[in-house]
C-alpha cells in the first residue's frame, strides 16, 4: 500500500476556494498512491476561528465534493483530513471523512475531544459522540483527529473495534512537536495499529504548525516522517504488519478488565 501524506499550509489571505484548487493540484500529483491523507481543517485553517461560521459547510459541501472528484480521478482512497461541518440543526463539527476510489463515503468521524488550551475550538464546535471502524479495501480503518492522540481510552476503543489502520489529521503546533512524535509512536505501539498522521504546516494567526507528518507501524518503527514544508511525503506500507505483530506479540490478549477499583491509603499493603 502506497501512502501519500499531503502537508498543507493555510495562509489567512488565501480564499478557501483557491486553497481547494491549490490542494487539488497537490493531490493529483499523488497519482500512484493507494491512500492520500490531508491535515485537519486545512480549507478553513484551524486557527482561523473567526472564519468558522462563514467557512462551515454542509456535509455534502465543497470540500467533500472535491475529495470525491480527486478519489475518482486517481482511483485512490482520499482521507480529506477534516472540515468545519454545519449540520441541519446549525451545530458546527470538526468532521473527518474517508472517500473510496469510487468516490463513495467510507468512514466519518466527528472529533470528540475539542481543544480548549489557547484555542477556541471547544467554544465554537460541538464534540462528536461516537467512534466506528470501516471495512475497506485497505483493511479495517478508523480515524481520530489531532488532540484525540492524548486520550488512550478512545484509541483502545478503536482497537477493540477491530481497527488495523488509524488515520490522524492534525493541526498540531510546532511548540509541542515532541509530544506529537511521542503520542503518534505510543498509540501505534499501545494499540498495535498502523498509524498514519498528517499534520498542517505554515503559520496561522501567529501559531507555527509543526508538520512532521508520520507513518508508524505496530512495533513503533517510523516508516516515514516529513519535515516542515508543504508537499507530499511518500511511504510504502505492508498492511499485513498489524496481523503479524498481533500474532507474534499478543499483548492485547493479556489485558485485565475484571479488576475493581479499590481506594487505598499509602500505608495499605498492595
Amino acid at each position: 500500500m502506497k501512502v501519500a501524506l499531503v502537508q498543507v499550509a493555510s495562509p489567512a489571505d488565501e480564499p478557501a476556494a483557491d486553497r481547494r484548487a491549490r490542494v487539488g493540484e497537490l493531490v493529483r500529483s499523488a497519482a500512484t498512491a493507494d491512500l492520500v491523507v490531508l491535515p485537519e481543517l486545512w480549507a478553513a485553517g484551524y486557527f482561523a476561528f473567526d472564519a468558522y461560521e462563514t467557512e462551515a459547510e454542509p456535509f455534502e459541501g465543497p470540500t467533500l465534493s472535491a475529495a470525491k472528484t480527486w478519489a475518482r480521478e486517481l482511483g485512490a482512497h482520499i482521507h480529506l483530513g477534516s472540515f468545519v461541518e454545519r449540520d441541519t440543526d446549525g451545530r458546527l463539527f470538526n468532521t473527518a471523512v474517508l472517500v473510496s476510489p469510487a468516490g463513495e463515503v467510507e468512514h466519518v468521524y466527528r472529533k470528540i475531544h475539542v481543544f480548549g488550551y489557547r484555542s477556541r475550538e471547544a467554544e465554537l464546535l460541538t464534540p462528536g459522540d461516537g467512534i466506528s471502524v470501516a471495512t475497506t479495501e485497505l483493511g479495517p480503518v478508523a480515524a481520530t483527529t489531532c488532540y484525540d492522540l492524548r486520550f488512550p481510552e478512545l484509541w483502545r476503543g478503536l482497537a477493540d473495534g477491530g481497527a488495523h489502520l488509524i488515520v490522524v489529521p492534525a493541526a498540531w503546533p510546532a511548540a509541542r512537536r515532541e509530544h506529537w512524535r511521542l503520542f503518534t509512536s505510543c498509540r501505534a505501539v499501545e494499540e498495535q495499529v498502523l498509524l498514519v498522521a498528517c499534520n498542517a504546516v505554515g503559520v496561522q494567526d501567529g501559531v507555527e504548525l509543526g508538520g512532521h507528518s508520520r507513518v508508524v507501524d505496530p512495533w513503533g518503527t517510523v516508516l516515514a516522517e516529513a519535515g516542515t514544508e508543504p508537499g507530499i511525503t511518500w511511504c510504502d506500507v505492508d498492511p499485513g504488519v498489524v496481523e503479524r505483530a498481533r500474532a507474534e506479540f499478543p499483548v492485547l490478549a493479556d489485558r485485565r478488565t475484571d479488576l475493581p477499583f479499590t481506594a487505598r491509603t499509602a500505608r495499605t499493603p498492595v
